[in-house]
């Protein structure tokens, strides 16, 4: 799959030093519990290269059938470009043009501000803000999680189609 700026394609044991390397920044895991990379190969992440240079942008995730988990972590030097919004995008519009989605969501703490924003401009809109129990919180997460979301129908209507 491609976006103006970005090469997707499913995550592989090719992409497991590439996985490692983006999970070992702090700032990217700031606001994520770890988990083991080869937890994100298969059909549901995708790998995100820089069309122009080649360079490993990060990952998306775009999880489930009827109703899809979207995720995204990209590597720092790639923030505030536009990339994650372009990738999310384009997931979406795939997952609601062809793939019989019906509803897209998406979690993050409330207190990433950027990924919020994301979210944002993706389209999705807060639904709630709730709090869970973790045995080890992140610092943060006494503000809670928040669930954003995007129906097929809101898509619809935000492009002008009925």
């Amino acid at each position: 799959m491609e976006t103006e700026r970005l090469t997707l394609r499913p995550l592989g044991e090719s992409d497991v030093d590439s996985l490692r390397e983006l999970h070992a920044d702090p700032e990217v895991m700031r606001y994520l519990d770890p988990s083991p990379v080869e937890n994100y190969l298969g059909d549901s992440f995708y790998a995100a290269f820089e069309k122009a240079t080649g360079r490993f942008v990060g990952w998306f995730e775009f999880k489930g059938t009827d109703e899809v988990e979207l995720g995204y972590r990209l590597h720092r030097a790639f923030w505030g470009l536009g990339y994650a919004t372009e990738g999310g995008k384009a997931l979406i519009e795939r997952g609601f043009s062809a793939g019989g989605v019906r509803r897209v969501v998406a979690t993050t703490m409330f207190v990433n501000a950027g990924s919020r924003r994301v979210m944002e401009k993706c389209g999705l809109r807060h639904v709630r803000t709730f709090h869970v129990d973790f045995p080890d919180p992140l610092p943060g997460s006494e503000h809670g999680e928040v669930e954003y979301a995007l129906t097929k129908e809101e898509w619809r209507t935000a492009r002008g189609q009925t």
